[in-house]
């Protein structure tokens, strides 16, 4: 089985690898970094059309590309040894395409970091890590922020 690692390029989404090499470093792992398509973008933001620039599409999905590929460098440098990544589109939202994605390659583990939002931020932000535990139908680690 396959641990399915959500990786941002946060130092949340650090320690969820760190935390990955610490206690379940038998399993071969897979580092995804979702991005979201300028169409995508539009679909959920359509005042934004005027400030959305198309030449930036290609750059999002670089991006993605780097963050993925520094997520599994720093999983192996933690000492991870069967680690893949990729960067996969978002269509329709962040936590629904990572849940997709640990479907495909049926993960035995989804594990992400937290941003530690509580309260209002929480609710008017949401967060990608409480949709994904709630559903997700398999286990799911949730790392919290250091107290660094």
């Amino acid at each position: 089985m396959t641990i399915l690692v959500a990786y941002d390029g946060s130092a949340d989404a650090r320690a969820a690898i760190e935390t990955v090499a610490k206690h379940l470093a038998a399993e071969p792992v897979m580092v995804v970094t979702v991005w979201e398509p300028l169409l995508v973008q539009l679909k959920k933001y359509p005042t934004a059309v005027g400030m959305l620039n198309p030449a930036t599409e290609e750059e999002a999905h670089a991006e993605a590309e780097r963050h993925a590929k520094e997520g599994a460098e720093l999983a192996a440098a933690a000492g991870l040894t069967d680690v893949t990544h990729r960067a996969v589109a978002d269509n329709e939202s962040i936590w629904k395409t990572i849940v997709d994605v640990a479907d495909e390659i049926d993960a035995s583990l989804i594990v992400t970091g937290s941003r530690g939002l509580a309260g209002v931020r929480s609710v008017l932000l949401g967060s990608v890590s409480n949709h994904v535990l709630h559903h997700a139908h398999r286990p799911t680690l949730i790392v919290p922020p250091s107290k660094a």
